[in-house]
């Protein structure tokens, strides 16, 4: 059974509208939020080698693939990868990248394990909550994740993830992207 306090969180989370992130935030793809991406198992984040800019591995069941995080171009694509590495393996659950990371191996957040970082070194923080299990929510919040007052004030219900598994959902190192990913598709959003 719930607490009174637990119960009153569950509530507060369940009535919260989904809203856009407040700025500095800015969705990555555009004119559209999400990239369908079936049968996605996991992300990770690497510099890129040349420039330090955010790049996003993603792996998925029709191969893997190297995003730009500030522009969401693809800027690399293996439909087949060998099938010893195709998953996410060792302690560090890493695959080989591919194109600028061709050179590194990424840890992937996702189906097998793993997380990316829930906070920023400016005050951001990302929770996730299932207050109507298995449908998870994904709030940002700039109070350093205890989420009080009004929803829209200082936390954000930024994703709802109803009709596939939520896979991961975190910030890159640097704290410039923000990432959430399911089974079916991912989302990014990022600052100056």
């Amino acid at each position: 059974m719930f607490t009174e306090h637990q119960q009153q969180l569950r509530e507060r989370f369940q009535a919260a509208p989904v809203s856009p992130a407040p700025p500095p935030w800015r969705p990555v793809f555009q004119p559209v939020t999400t990239l369908s991406i079936g049968g996605l198992l996991g992300i990770g984040f690497a510099p890129d080698p040349a420039s330090g800019r955010d790049l996003l591995m993603v792996v998925s069941q029709g191969g893997h693939g190297v995003f730009d995080a500030a522009t969401g171009k693809l800027l690399a694509r293996d439909r087949d990868p060998d099938p010893d590495v195709t998953e996410p393996a060792g302690p560090y659950l890493t695959v080989p990248g591919l194109g600028p990371l061709a050179d590194d191996k990424v840890r992937i957040a996702g189906m097998h394990g793993g997380g990316l970082h829930t906070t920023t070194d400016d005050g951001w923080t990302l929770d996730v909550v299932s207050p109507d299990w298995p449908h998870a929510r994904v709030l940002l919040s700039n109070d350093g994740g205890l989420c009080h007052g009004p929803v829209g004030t200082h936390w954000w219900h930024i994703h709802h993830a109803t009709h596939s598994p939520l896979r991961a959902a975190g910030f890159s190192p640097t704290g410039q992207t923000l990432a959430i990913a399911t089974s079916t598709d991912l989302t990014l959003l990022g600052r100056p």
